[in-house]
C-alpha cells in the first residue's frame, strides 16, 4: 500500500514537471550556427556553403554563419571545430579534400570516422584527366598505351592533392609509370599543362572546362563513375578502367557527442535544402551531382571513401609534413 502511494505521487509529480523540462528545451536552434569550413572564401566549398546556409535561414529564421577557416587542407578547421561544444551549434563542411589529408599528414590528431558525426552528404563531382592537344592520344586507352611506350607527366594540385591520387590511382590500375609533378594548387597543373611542361592534369570539372571548350586542352576522361553533365561528351576512365573511380565531394557534419534529435532534424532540413530546384541551378556552375543524403548513407559513404583513398595512400606511400 506504502510502494502503491509512493509510486502514485512520483507519477503525479512527473507529470507535473514534464511541460517545465520541455520548456527547460528551447527549439533548436534558438540562436545562430557557426558552419566552419577549411577552404577560401569564394570556393567551391564556401560557395556550396553559403546556399545551403541560405535555405536553412528560411525554413529555421536563424543564421548559418559561415566561417572560412583555409590550412593545411581543411585541418585546422576541423582541430578548430572539436574545441566547441557539441551542442550542435558547431558544424563543419567535410570535403574530399580534407579526408585525403587525414590520410596523408603524419601529425593530425584527430580521427574524422570517430570525431565527428554526419548530418548530410551533399553532393559530388568530378576531376577531369586532361592533356596537351599536342599529344597524340585521343582517348584513355590511347593514352594507356602511350604511357607504355614513353615515360610521360602529370601535373597536379600538390603532394597527396586528390589529383595526385587520381594520377597514382590510374597508373597503379593501368600498370603504366607517369611522372608526377607536383603544383601549387590546380591553376598553376593546368597552366603547366597548357605550356607543355608536363604532359597531362587533373582537375575539378568547372576549372578546365573553359579550356577544353576553347580546345586547348583535350579532356580524356572524367575520374566519377559517371560522366559529368558539365562535359556529357567526356566518357569516365572507369568506362576503360574498370573499377576506377575518384571523387571531390561536400558533407556537413558536427562534433561527437551532438544530440541526436538535432543531428536529425538538421540532416532532414539539409536534404530538403539540396531538393530545392534554385539550389540544383546555383550548384551546376560547380560540377556538382546533387545527393542530399541521410545520415546513415554520408556514414556508409565515409567509410567507403575512407577504405579508398587509405589504400591508394598506403599503396603508393604517400606522405606530407
Amino acid at each position: 500500500m506504502q510502494v502503491h502511494k509512493l509510486l502514485s505521487v512520483a507519477a503525479l509529480a512527473a507529470a507535473v514537471a514534464a511541460p517545465f523540462a520541455n520548456a527547460a528545451q528551447p527549439t533548436f536552434p534558438d540562436k545562430p550556427i557557426r558552419l566552419v569550413l577549411g577552404s577560401a572564401a569564394g570556393s567551391g566549398p564556401d560557395i556550396i556553403s553559403r546556399a545551403v546556409a541560405d535555405r536553412l535561414y528560411g525554413a529555421w529564421g536563424q543564421r548559418i554563419v559561415v566561417d572560412p577557416r583555409p590550412g593545411v587542407a581543411g585541418v585546422l578547421s576541423a582541430d578548430l571545430v572539436l574545441r566547441s561544444a557539441p551542442d550542435g551549434y558547431t558544424w563543419m563542411m567535410l570535403t574530399s579534400q580534407l579526408l585525403v589529408a587525414t590520410n596523408v599528414y603524419s601529425n593530425v590528431k584527430f580521427n574524422l570516422a570517430k570525431d565527428f558525426s554526419s548530418i548530410s552528404l551533399i553532393g559530388t563531382t568530378s576531376f577531369t584527366l586532361v592533356v596537351h592537344p599536342d599529344l597524340p592520344a585521343k582517348s584513355v586507352p590511347e593514352l594507356i598505351a602511350l604511357a607504355k611506350k614513353q615515360k610521360l607527366s602529370y601535373g597536379s594540385a600538390g603532394t597527396g592533392a586528390s589529383e595526385h591520387l587520381s594520377g597514382v590511382l590510374f597508373t597503379t590500375m593501368t600498370k603504366t609509370e607517369m611522372l608526377h609533378v607536383p603544383y601549387k594548387g590546380v591553376a598553376e597543373a593546368i597552366a603547366a599543362t597548357l605550356g607543355k611542361e608536363v604532359n597531362m592534369a587533373y582537375g575539378v570539372v568547372p576549372a578546365v572546362v573553359p579550356h577544353v571548350q576553347s580546345g586547348r586542352l583535350r579532356a580524356l576522361g572524367v575520374t566519377g563513375v559517371k560522366r559529368n553533365f558539365m562535359l556529357p561528351d567526356v566518357p569516365s576512365i572507369g568506362e576503360f578502367v574498370p573499377g576506377y573511380q575518384m571523387l571531390a565531394w561536400y558533407s556537413l557534419v558536427a562534433p561527437r557527442g551532438t544530440p541526436t534529435a538535432i543531428l536529425d532534424k538538421a540532416s532532414a532540413e539539409v536534404q530538403k535544402a539540396t531538393k530545392d530546384p534554385y539550389f540544383g541551378e546555383q550548384m551546376k556552375t560547380l560540377g556538382l551531382e546533387i545527393v542530399g543524403s541521410t545520415r546513415a548513407d554520408l556514414d556508409a559513404f565515409r567509410a567507403d571513401q575512407t577504405r579508398r583513398i587509405s589504400s591508394i595512400v598506403k599503396a603508393a606511400g604517400i606522405t606530407a609534413q
